[in-house]
């Protein structure tokens, strides 16, 4: 009983001690109750000090300065075509799609999805797009693809006046356009110096995406140099075109196309350009066209009517592991010739390079891919001599190269590439598994079709590619194969000369060939294709 009765007072000792204890607490504020949820509104809120928000302060108010001073500088183009081609390849990719997934050209919409061919006395085809004032007397840059084959282009200045506008030239190798309206005293829009630019830097967008007139959108630098040859040169149709990209991810849609992209200090870095989205849409990175590349071929639109840049005369690719193979180095790297243009008359072929060589200096500059080598070349004029070397079957040659001047017809050749080869039926070829493709050989009925000259006539046709074979985006159909490359040389005139140049070779081995694209406007345009064998 007695024990008992100890434990009892025991336990009511250790309770009154506990609550003494919170008492004790409470009074000098050590032990506070509350809810897990915290109250909306409530004072004890942590806020940010003064100090802290003075940085983002000043970015919002850059923003903001750089918007007010741009946009006025900012136009909208509408355009109107009458009589275009069916279906217009050019922006769903050629032969079928043969764009890198996901990258297609910003201004998709002059596709219309109708797929019907417009009579004279139709209703014209309207798409829209962006430009930027360069002079206070109405030049205007924007993009070739806005513009060209346009009936009538129209411009609508940030104040809401409507002016229609003067094509003064396009080029459809570098993407730039120059158009004018009849005004003066226009707000204009400083040009910068894109090689300043790094990656990581603030950048603005301006520009009329989906219609919504003069949209400012904000990101940053994401990567320079970058090159997409399946924008302006898909299969080698444009052997002069420049693919040297500054990657943005600030937001950029259809309807973009041409206007600036800018630095923190609002001068113009870029002319936006293109997407990369596999829906046509934002999905977080775009492609601006060089300033300083652009306002070369601005100064000479304006002042010479044509362009004047010097050129090497070769198409380029940047090379694969495999073109590296071949050509015998440790790893990818320099600007890999396809081919020549024009044929027997290239700067490039002149001074002794072959398709397959591997460019990696001018100038005595590394070059480490194809925008680099480019981006030299643009350094210098017509006539200039730049000496170059290159790799070649494991030997490192040099060659000095007189640059020459691209054809003056280049607009000409841009309005005619939406052609195509009549549709045929079904092709059949035998087949070659090693590389994934059929081929057969060159029919008149197909060489008076395509307008093929006739030392092209006695390769092999590609008839079918695979996609589970190890051609699959190195040759299309249609190609013609000429000849072996590596590693022996000889002609490819058979079905069983190609089976003899790959029956030997294991997994892992490569083969390059020498290939031949007919052109829509007629001839046929060289390259050389390096494959490695899986099987």
């Amino acid at each position: 009983m007695s024990i008992r009765y100890s434990r009892a007072r025991f336990g009511a000792a250790i309770v009154v001690a506990f609550l003494c204890g919170l008492v004790f607490a409470s009074g000098f504020d050590l032990t506070r109750f509350s809810w897990a949820q915290g109250r909306v509104g409530s004072s004890n809120a942590t806020k940010p000090t003064a100090a802290q928000v003075a940085p983002a302060a000043d970015m919002e108010s850059a923003f903001e300065a750089v918007a007010d001073h741009a946009r006025p500088a900012v136009v909208s183009i509408a355009t109107e075509r009458f009589n275009k081609p069916k279906g217009n390849a050019r922006l769903r990719g050629r032969s079928g799609g043969q764009l890198p997934p996901g990258l297609e050209d910003l201004f998709r919409q002059f596709d219309g999805g109708n797929g019907r061919d417009l009579r004279p006395d139709d209703t014209p085809e309207e798409a829209s797009g962006s430009g930027f004032i360069v002079s206070n007397d109405g030049y205007i840059l924007t993009n070739n693809h806005v513009v060209a084959d346009a009936d009538r282009v129209s411009v609508t200045l940030f104040d809401k006046r409507l002016f229609i506008a003067k094509v003064i030239g396009r080029d459809s190798t570098t993407d730039v356009a120059v158009i004018k309206i009849d005004a003066t005293n226009l707000p204009t829009l400083s040009l910068g110096d894109d090689a300043r630019a790094r990656v990581g830097q603030w950048v603005l967008a301006i520009g009329n995406p989906l219609q919504l007139d003069f949209t400012v959108t904000a990101g940053i630098v994401s990567a320079k140099g970058r090159t997409a040859p399946g924008l302006l040169n898909p299969n080698n149709r444009n052997p002069y075109a420049i693919t040297d990209y500054i990657q943005t991810d600030a937001a950029i849609n259809p309807g973009n196309s041409g206007g600036p992209l800018l630095n923190i200090h609002g001068e113009v870095i870029g002319i936006n350009s293109a997407i990369a989205s596999g829906t046509g849409y934002y999905a977080g990175y775009g492609f601006a066209i060089p300033i300083t590349l652009a306002k070369q071929v601005m100064d000479d639109l304006i002042k010479f009517g044509k362009i004047r840049r010097a050129v090497v005369g070769v198409s380029l690719l940047d090379p694969t592991p495999a073109d590296a193979k071949a050509a015998g180095m440790a790893q990818p790297g320099g600007a890999k010739v396809q081919g020549f243009s024009p044929e027997n008359d290239s700067p490039g072929q002149k001074a002794g390079l072959e398709i397959g060589d591997i460019i990696v200096s001018a100038d005595g500059k590394v070059v480490d891919q194809v925008s680099t080598l480019q981006r030299i070349i643009r350094g210098h004029k017509p006539g200039d001599v730049v000496d170059l070397e290159a790799m070649r079957f494991g030997q490192k040659k040099t060659f000095h190269v007189k640059l020459g001047e691209p054809p003056v017809d280049l607009g000409t050749v841009a309005a005619n590439e939406d052609s195509a080869p009549a549709a045929r039926a079904e092709d059949v070829g035998r087949a070659n598994d090693k590389l994934g493709i059929s081929v057969d050989a060159v029919s008149n009925e197909f060489a008076q079709q395509v307008r093929l000259p006739s030392q092209f006539r006695t390769g092999l046709r590609v008839t079918n590619v695979t996609g589970r074979g190890p051609a699959y985006r190195t040759l299309f159909k249609d190609d013609i194969i000429l000849s072996e490359l590596f590693p022996q040389q000889r002609q490819i005139k058979t079905v069983e000369d190609l089976q003899a140049a790959v029956s030997s070779l294991k997994a892992g081995d490569v083969v390059e060939f020498k290939k031949c694209t007919p052109l829509p406007t007629g001839g046929c345009q060289t390259a050389a294709v390096s494959i490695q064998i899986e099987k």
